[in-house]
């Protein structure tokens, strides 16, 4: 008993540090993903340090709910495929232990990982998407710059929508220009040009926008009339200090709501059926996704085993394209539950079965010393996977 706890303790001990390199590894390549969008920042929108700072620290839970997962997965593998390249896995053999006397320890790691992605989707991702949406409204309010993206409906200032086909930064100019403005207390004047400008003076919070050549329709809301304007020039003036005033609450999405509110949302009786199953999915996915380190763990440990000629840097490819054929299961999930083509618990839940129950048959075949060969099916479908991937790249 003493000896086995101590290959436990041994194998425990093996897996932390590709599980740190990997971790790290990872949250860093998609982290620099986001490396234009903060470089913008701090060229086009004058975001100080700390706000980028910020930023970054609100992206990782977005992050580490899936890097998590992949560096179990990958540190078991790479684990065992060492272990089984350096003949270790034959000396325990030899010494009377069994591949399912070395699953426990596998399945305290997997649980280990589970509660670090529980934490991050239960309360990190939540937190982290509403912390940047209010953000990015106090950056808009401290500079409009930060409002205006191309090709986005922008509605972060109060009571005026814009949407800009394109920006120019440099020369401030403006292309395909629309403006709702709802300031006047029962009018929507609705701005349409096929260019314009943004103006700044010298008092920093007093912007203009110049528009060119379009035309304005006024909506008088009590009178039920509509009035039409055609005009070369026309100036609309945005005051940041007036913008600047509460406004409320932010309206959450649902994956920026947390597990008690979205729980409270969803016994609050929604009648669109869209929406409940959207709702529900995002519950399910909150406890799926941290799961996935348990299935992807169990159908790593055989693979490891099996995979002893290979390469680290294969087996690191290996768990990579796994994942994304778990990533792939999941999406295809989302995508039919979201037509309603299926239950959304069972769009959730159905990857981590299936990648387990793949983990459970390898590992019987290899405790039972048989050849293992992957479903054809199977290794289409990774292959597939794969193909797609490096296409991208």
């Amino acid at each position: 008993m003493k000896a086995f706890n101590i290959i436990n303790r041994y194998i425990f001990m093996e897996l932390l540090s590709p599980f740190v390199i990997s971790l790290f590894f990872l949250t860093f390549v998609f982290l620099m993903t986001r490396i234009p969008e903060i470089t913008n920042m701090v060229v086009n929108y004058n975001a100080d340090i700390s706000s980028i700072g910020l930023m970054i620290v609100y992206t990782l839970p977005r992050f580490l709910e899936f890097t998590i997962p992949m560096s179990v997965m990958i540190s078991i593998l790479l684990t065992f495929m060492r272990m089984a390249g350096d003949n270790e896995i034959v000396a325990l053999k030899g010494a009377g232990v069994s591949l399912y006397k070395l699953l426990p320890t596998v399945l305290i790691f997997c649980f280990f990982g589970v509660f670090l992605t529980m934490c991050v989707t239960l309360f990190g991702v939540s937190w982290g998407k509403l912390s940047i949406k209010k953000k990015s409204v106090e950056l808009a309010k401290t500079s409009i710059d930060a409002a205006l993206q191309a090709r986005q409906f922008n509605s972060e200032l109060e009571d005026v929508m814009i949407y800009v086909a394109h920006v120019d930064m440099k020369t401030k100019e403006l292309k395909d220009v629309f403006i709702e403005d709802r300031r006047t207390k029962g009018v929507v004047s609705i701005s349409i040009a096929p260019s314009g400008k943004l103006i700044r003076f010298e008092n920093k919070n007093i912007y203009t926008i110049r528009l060119y050549d379009g035309v304005i329709n006024q909506v008088d809301v009590d009178d039920n009339s509509v009035s039409s304007l055609q005009f070369g020039d026309y100036d609309i003036n945005i005051d940041l200090n007036r913008l600047n005033k509460a406004r409320g609450k932010i309206s959450k999405d649902l994956d920026e709501r947390s597990l008690v509110n979205l729980i409270r949302f969803i016994r609050s009786g929604i009648k669109d059926k869209s929406r409940l199953s959207e709702a529900l999915m995002e519950l399910h996915e909150k406890f799926s996704i941290p799961f996935a380190c348990l299935s992807l763990g169990i159908l790593a440990f055989p693979l490891g085993i099996q995979s002893a000629s290979l390469r680290k840097s294969s087996g690191f490819s290996l768990g990579i394209s796994f994942f994304l054929l778990y990533y792939f299961l999941l999406a295809a999930g989302w995508s039919a539950g979201e037509t309603g083509a299926y239950p959304p618990i069972l769009g959730m839940w159905l990857p981590n079965v299936i990648m387990g129950g793949v983990g459970v048959y390898f590992l019987i075949k290899n405790a039972k010393e048989e050849p293992v060969q992957f479903p054809k099916f199977l290794t289409a479908a990774v292959l597939a996977v794969k193909i797609r991937f490096i296409k991208k790249r």
